[in-house]
């Protein structure tokens, strides 16, 4: 969904009359020569179903720095650039933000430097920055869904749903890891979605004890008649004194009740694919916005 966000910033600025510029490779883009790009109406033609971002994405050290955030001042000063749009996570927005509080700061250096006038520092002295938060997590207050979410919900049920064949086939149980750090939305909506037996996050940590309910609720569901089983773990799942739940462990209870299991951790493939129709029309609609 970023594209579809890209897409709706760049032509609902365009229509509105302003000059557009996009920023490539993320943060490592402001720091660096040559990055900043004026581009038109076409330059966001047909991106709308592709995954990820067009303009690219990349951490940046020197940003993290007082001289790198300086730098990025100038560029943007240099292309006559007042106003940004940012589409990321909780580190993007945080970043986004030191921006934003240092910016008449870092120009009055600029100034001191020499490398632009007091007149330009008067001109370009307050920074406007909108954030879009892009994060397959759903992890940031405040917002009923983020960009991604949604796509990386449909990987992880498109995934599922073939990992149950085999598990019904064979008879098995599954322990399915799923992406979320220390979020577990993705992981209870699969659950949801999917009809998992057991699902473990970290806001809901099982109580002492968890081993044993969890191993009588599968026992139930075989004994009704079931083939297979499904227990999705968040990345970030914990018991309540704090200590990790993996799957290798989980995998390990249920071996001991007799249940032939298989671990699946989805990774990346969760982050990529065609992004779906709400991740589309959500991006577009906050982007226009």
């Amino acid at each position: 969904g970023m594209n579809a966000a890209i897409r709706g910033v760049v032509r609902t600025a365009l229509a509105k009359g302003a000059d557009v510029f996009v920023v490539w490779e993320g943060y490592q883009g402001l720091v660096d020569e040559n990055t900043i790009k004026k581009v038109d109406w076409s330059f966001v033609s047909g991106i709308m179903n592709k995954g990820g971002t067009i303009i690219g994405s990349a951490r940046c050290k020197e940003f993290r720095t007082r001289e790198g955030r300086r730098q990025a001042a100038y560029n943007l000063v240099r292309q006559g650039i007042q106003y940004l749009v940012v589409i990321g996570g909780d580190g993007s927005l945080t970043g986004a933000n030191l921006l934003r509080s240092e910016w008449s700061s870092l120009l009055s250096e600029l100034v001191e430097m020499k490398s632009i006038t007091q007149e330009v520092y008067k001109e370009y002295e307050h920074l406007a920055i909108t954030g879009l938060v892009g994060s397959i997590d759903n992890d940031m207050c405040g917002t009923d869904i983020t960009i991604g979410a949604d796509t990386a919900l449909h990987r992880i049920l498109e995934a599922i749903d073939s990992i149950l064949s085999t598990a019904l086939s064979h008879s098995r149980s599954f322990v399915v890891e799923v992406m979320g750090r220390n979020c577990g939305w993705l992981a209870l909506m699969a659950g949801v979605a999917t009809g998992a037996d057991y699902i473990i996050i970290p806001e809901s940590p099982p109580a002492v004890g968890w081993e044993k309910n969890m191993c009588e609720v599968l026992e139930q569901g075989r004994q009704a008649g079931r083939r297979c089983s499904l227990v999705i773990v968040a990345e970030g799942a914990i018991d309540t004194n704090g200590k990790a739940i993996t799957t290798r462990y989980v995998q390990d209870i249920l071996k001991g009740i007799g249940h032939d299991t298989r671990i699946t951790i989805l990774g990346h493939v969760q982050r990529g694919g065609t992004p779906s129709a709400i991740d589309r029309i959500m991006s577009t609609l906050v982007a226009v916005a």
